[in-house]
């Protein structure tokens, strides 16, 4: 059966299978063997998922068996830490310095990183030099923020927060390559990206965000957790609205 997926990934990338084959170092007649359903090897089908910048488990959803997907996941895991507030203070500071094309936020409200100058600078200096910055902050007009703030036992106190940060990031907002949205949806996590790093910060019941957990996760080929938090991103991001 031909891969009509890596045909496709091909034609969105403006790439013909001579230029492929170029690319990965193989012969032209190889990549459409690829095409024609042909699985190739290993370290072929990571180096096209790779130049593509798309999930090799996407073009070849054959090529690992479940024990390998999963111990690529467990991979994925770099570190856990029992609290927000026990990750090391530069370990921020760190994971968005990192960042060569994309930084992600997806919070409530995040009053700790859009309270420290440094960050925000950061944030903004990294946006300055090309990298794409999204924040999404719930709305605080928001039934969901609401139920948060109820959960955490603080009420209104949630949504002033996230109006304080939005004021807060007014220095982010007038730089181009960063965007700020406002979005209402039910949060199970606060997601920290940069590129293919991710802290996520889990939400519990009636515990606020600060004493939860996070997990430190690093993009790890034929793994699926960092692929699940970044398309969790990005659906929230798509029904988000501009801030402005």
């Amino acid at each position: 059966m031909a891969n009509e997926r890596l045909r496709a990934a091909l034609l969105e990338r403006g790439l013909t299978p001579a230029q492929l084959a170029e690319k990965v170092g193989v012969d032209p007649k190889s990549v459409e063997r690829w095409i024609n359903g042909r699985l190739p090897y290993r370290k072929h089908r990571y180096t096209v998922a790779a130049l593509l910048k798309v999930e090799e488990t996407y073009l070849w959803p054959e090529g690992l068996t479940k024990e390998q997907t999963a111990a690529a996941s467990e991979s994925e895991i770099v570190a856990i830490h029992p609290h927000r507030w026990a990750v090391p203070r530069d370990a921020w500071s760190r994971l968005f310095s990192s960042a060569e094309s994309e930084i992600g936020i997806l919070v409530y409200s995040g009053f700790f990183l859009a309270d420290d100058s440094g960050l925000l600078r950061l944030l903004a200096d990294k946006a300055a030099a090309g990298v794409r910055v999204r924040v999404l902050l719930g709305d605080p007009d928001s039934a969901e923020v609401a139920q948060r703030g109820a959960d955490e036992g603080i009420g209104d106190a949630m949504a002033a927060k996230i109006r304080n940060v939005i004021v807060l990031y007014k220095p982010l907002r007038g730089a181009d390559g960063a965007e700020i949205r406002l979005h209402s949806t039910t949060l199970y996590n606060s997601i920290y990206r940069a590129d293919d790093q991710l802290l996520v910060n889990t939400h519990i019941y009636g515990t606020p965000a600060g004493n939860a957990p996070v997990f430190h996760l690093r993009k790890v080929a034929g793994g699926g957790m960092v692929t699940t938090y970044v398309d969790s991103f990005e659906r929230v991001w798509e029904g988000a609205r501009p801030l402005d």
